[in-house]
């Protein structure tokens, strides 16, 4: 063998009582799992054995949501993901993303998620297609691992624009096309923003015309739907019809219920999914451990004031008389961009600006910072969108405790960062997710045990994404894995100090090669992109 980890306790991800053994890894899979009671005294040799008592091996997480786009080849240390043991993330998230693009889309895609993932100054972001993305992950190496969902808010910005309108027959032909050439290209799947514009503008029958392409190439369709506040379960439940009308399998995004009105309404939406699911429906979802969500400031304005693009809102914002219909849709009626209820300002908190000489404004709620401005919390968020060219990112302080865990415990849930790493001050879930449902949610709260935890964390998302061998400890598995202390892994990001790297995850390995070892980024770049297959 190249390396056998000797005497460790296997959680090997199918959600059964764990076991010691002693695993052999030789050309990047592994080829042998010796367990203690089975080894007699023929164990397995290797030319490196690291000793593991009192360590768990477990398959590499998947990170089911994630915006590192732009992060996984700008930086190629990347230990925000690769600390945390993730060995592969989802890309293309929320329906807005840099592949497919022509030169126009791809200036609008930059201009509309540079919350998220910057704007690409200084990089060569020399793809246009889903394939090239993909080719470019593969030549330049990765921290970790990758697959990418085709965004559907990037192809109706490539084929229509942003005008809110129906697609023509044209228009919509174009956007299947794009869809079919992503996922023959190697997408997974598809998502969607439909918060966010223009990918919000698409009605259900063109949703559904795409996702008819989506299942036709074996993907799923991961949709951020229409509300997660007020209408939150019709939302769910538009897209469960959706879905099972076009006959394409389903991942709900960051599923969750936000904001006053879906207090301890968790039953109500898992019922919803349990009727489908025993209907014969095809579903999955992801969350994030925090109660917080997170997103750009410019999001969660009324749709009406972002049509026509990046350019057109900057407009609508430095027109006082627009503005004040903006603040009044935002704050009396209840905006879309905020999922239909009224802001309260007090629970939004600027996480991150673009703009260097904003950085005051970060890690205060509007509301605070209007305060000491002495002025309107609306004067201070229109203020600070055109000082920062609508590039600031957000906190929302508007999520329920015992909602995250109702839904964790459910049978199809598996586990998404939605990390942004963006801003001075990102969300503590971007660096922390994964050991936080070990140690926050398994060993200290006991809402799953450690083995369905991982199950959660590994084979579940592995089974969604149809790879034959990723997600188990198993013979003739890739050795994507990782080793961690299940006494002490615990997140080390806080609200405070949210880019603290987690504690008792000593080592993680992509393909065999060690990316994680002793607690310390090593120099490999093991990871690749991930195509879907037939």
């Amino acid at each position: 063998m190249d390396l056998v980890i000797r005497d460790v306790r296997v959680i090997d991800g199918a959600g059964g009582d764990s076991y010691r053994a002693d695993v052999g890894i030789r050309n990047g899979r592994i080829a042998a799992v010796t367990r203690e009671a089975e080894a007699g005294g023929d164990r397995p040799t290797g030319r490196r054995v690291l000793e593991a008592h009192g360590l768990a091996l477990c398959p590499g997480f998947i990170d089911m949501h994630a915006h590192s786009d732009l992060a996984l080849l700008r930086d190629p240390d990347h230990s925000a993901k690769a600390a945390q043991g993730v060995t592969l993330e989802v890309l293309g998230q929320d329906g807005l993303s840099y592949a497919p693009v022509d030169d126009r889309t791809l200036a609008g895609v930059r201009a509309a998620v540079a919350g998220w993932n910057g704007d690409g100054t200084g990089m060569d972001i020399d793809w246009r297609t889903v394939g090239e993305y993909l080719d470019r992950i593969d030549r330049q190496g990765a921290a970790v691992n990758a697959a990418y969902l085709v965004p559907q808010g990037t192809v109706r910005m490539y084929a229509v624009g942003w005008d809110d309108r129906p697609a023509t027959p044209a228009e919509l032909g174009r956007m299947k096309q794009l869809v079919a050439e992503g996922l023959e290209q190697g997408a997974v799947g598809m998502s969607s923003g439909l918060t966010y514009t223009p990918g919000m503008y698409a009605t259900g029958s063109e949703l559904t015309e795409l996702c008819r392409v989506v299942a036709s190439y074996g993907g799923y369709y991961c949709p951020h739907h229409r509300s997660y506040g007020a209408g939150a379960l019709q939302a769910y439940e538009e897209m469960v019809r959706l879905a099972r009308n076009a006959g394409c399998p389903l991942h709900l995004a960051h599923a969750t219920l936000n904001f006053g009105v879906n207090r301890g309404r968790a039953p109500e939406l898992l019922t919803l999914l349990d009727d489908a699911l025993d209907a014969g429906a095809d579903i999955s979802l992801d969350t994030y451990p925090y109660t917080p969500g997170c997103t750009t400031l410019v999001a969660i304005l009324p749709s009406w004031a972002s049509e026509g693009g990046p350019e057109a809102t900057r407009a609508r914002l430095a027109d006082d008389a627009t503005a004040e219909l903006i603040r009044h849709h935002m704050e009396a009626i209840g905006s879309d961009g905020c999922h239909g209820v009224p802001v309260e300002w007090d629970t939004i908190e600027i996480s991150g600006v673009c703009e260097p000489s904003l950085a005051p404004f970060v890690g205060r709620t509007v509301a605070e910072s209007a305060a000491r401005r002495g002025e309107e919390p609306w004067a201070t968020a229109r203020g600070l969108l055109l000082a920062d060219r609508l590039g600031s990112t957000i906190l929302q302080h508007v999520g329920h405790e015992e909602n995250v865990r109702a839904i964790m415990r459910h049978r199809i849930h598996t586990g998404g960062s939605d990390g942004i790493l963006q801003g001075d001050k990102p969300h503590p879930r971007a660096y922390g997710t994964f050991p936080r449902y070990l140690g926050r949610y398994a060993r200290e709260l006991g809402v799953l045990s450690l083995e369905e935890t991982v199950a959660h964390l590994t084979s579940r998302p592995a089974a969604r994404l149809r790879l034959p061998d990723r997600g188990l400890v198993r013979e003739g598995y890739r050795a994507d894995l990782v080793l961690f202390d299940p006494g002490t892994v615990a997140a080390g990001s806080t609200f405070d100090s949210p880019r603290t790297l987690p504690t008792g995850i000593p080592h993680v390995l992509i393909d065999g090669r060690f990316v994680i070892e002793d607690g310390r980024r090593t120099d490999e770049l093991a990871g690749r992109a991930v195509r879907r297959t037939r």
